[in-house]
């Protein structure tokens, strides 16, 4: 179980603080522990220059420090031959040879030794300097106890281990006060989009704070904006679909129900059949439709590309069309080149087969449907106009949502289910295009559908 946001970054802002806190109080310690050491070192070497210069001339005589034994003196300093024997000291108890004769000869210049007085753990620094006086080699060895240098160090570490626990802990309550602060709009934000139904319009409240958590509860706004869209779409199609489904078995039970009302005649029940049969094929259409929508809503429209002749295709389908064309006093034409394309050409004719119904549905007696048909380098253009009376400028914008009819509008024109354009659209962005509805300037309708009618990996 992973531990609450808050109280993580409230453990990685304290960790980082202890590791900056160590690290400065580490180089702190060790500074201070450079600066008294240089400070003694420059002390030893002060009095060493002046025990040389007073070689030969006055002697030693620094007054009686007391012992460097077990109390340690604070400095000191002696003047020793080769073997380490001590000539002149300033301490009253000068047996305590600090240097033995293997280290005196590697001395070839001030040199700097640390030792331990005898019987203590203090710890004494030395600075031994070759001092020769007129026919004999000696050497001056001045010292200092470094106890105070000691103990500085531990009142400073203890100030330190003190001070640091102290701003540790004070900036890891402030850590899990800003971590608070900064979780508080979000924790706000979770308990209202906990409290969101289904069907609830309100939305999540936005701190104007100007920083990733206004932007955060921007976005989660609008895509509960975006979810709220889908499921007002769902459900409209849903009502939609149901009504549509409604219409033909309500036909086809009352076909049913009054052939088996009384007794038919073969005649009769042979119509009440073809009746039912016609509901049948449309309630089958309709559930088709109804189903290559709902996988185009999500992507999962299936497309098996190949190569057709557009020519071909469109011809076949004014062909189709060209009985009831022709009963309803319209002409149908069509202008297509030779051209090979890439595309599922069942889909595409199920395209045309809807706009050239739709064109003929909605022209006059008397007036013209055509078909024409254009490559544009990748993409081939199919443009399907009629001289009707041109769609209500209300519908252009909805005329390819699902159940979007203009019948209402078109005097005289069957009713459908307000599903052909919407599965234009669903083929042409399966085939990587579009579909576009509009109005000509000199009357009539106008709907574009544009294919990539090449192979395409992302496509195919």
């Amino acid at each position: 179980m992973r531990l609450p946001l808050k109280l993580r970054l409230t453990l990685a802002f304290t960790v980082s603080m202890a590791l900056l806190l160590a690290g400065a109080g580490a180089f702190l310690y060790v500074r201070l522990g450079t600066e008294l050491l240089r400070s003694t070192d420059s002390a030893l070497r002060a009095q060493a220059d002046a025990l040389v210069a007073g070689i030969g001339q006055q002697g030693l005589n620094f007054g009686d420090q007391s012992a460097v034994g077990a109390a340690a003196v604070e400095m000191f300093a002696q003047v020793v031959d080769p073997s380490g024997r001590i000539v002149e000291s300033t301490s009253a108890e000068s047996g305590i040879r600090w240097v033995s004769a293997a280290q005196l000869a590697a001395v070839k210049g001030p040199t700097f030794l640390e030792r331990r007085a005898a019987g203590t753990r203090t710890p004494i620094r030395l600075l031994v300097v070759p001092a020769d006086e007129p026919g004999q080699r000696l050497y001056v060895v001045a010292g200092s106890s470094l106890e105070s240098r000691q103990e500085v160090l531990s009142r400073f570490l203890f100030v330190l281990t003190i001070g640091g626990t102290a701003a540790l802990a004070l900036a890891s309550a402030a850590g899990w006060a800003l971590a608070g602060a900064a979780l508080r709009p979000v924790e706000r934000m979770r308990r209202e989009a906990a409290a969101i139904s289904v069907s609830d319009q309100r939305r999540l409240p936005v701190p104007e704070t100007g920083d990733e958590i206004e932007r955060l509860g921007g976005t989660l706004n609008s895509m509960l904006d975006r979810l709220q869209q889908a499921f007002n779409r769902e459900r409209r199609f849903v009502d939609d679909a149901s009504h549509e489904l409604r219409s033909p078995l309500t036909i086809l039970k009352a076909e049913l129900d009054l052939a088996l009302a009384r007794p038919r005649t073969p005649p009769e029940l042979e119509d009440a059949l073809r009746s039912a049969s016609v509901e049948a094929d449309r309630l089958a259409a309709l559930a088709e439709d109804l189903l290559l929508y709902s996988r185009s809503d999500g992507g999962r429209v299936p497309v098996h590309r190949a190569e057709v002749r557009l020519d071909e295709v469109l011809r076949e389908a004014v062909s189709a069309h060209a009985i009831r064309a022709e009963e309803a006093g319209v002409c149908l034409e069509v202008d297509a080149p030779e051209e090979t394309i890439w595309v599922d050409a069942a889909r595409v004719r199920q395209a045309v087969d809807n706009l050239l119904g739709n064109a003929i549905s909605h022209t006059p007696r008397g007036g013209r449907v055509s078909v024409r048909a254009v490559r544009e380098g990748s993409n081939v253009r199919l443009v399907f106009d009629d001289t009707g009376g041109g769609f209500p400028p209300e519908f252009i914008d909805r005329a390819f949502e699902p159940f979007a009819r203009a019948d209402a509008e078109r005097a005289g024109a069957p009713v459908g289910a307000g599903l052909g354009l919407a599965i234009v659209r669903v083929v042409a962005e399966a085939h990587g295009g579009s579909a576009t509805a509009e109005n000509l300037p000199n009357g009539g309708a106008r709907v574009t559908l544009v294919l990539q009618a090449v192979p395409s990996a992302s496509l195919a």
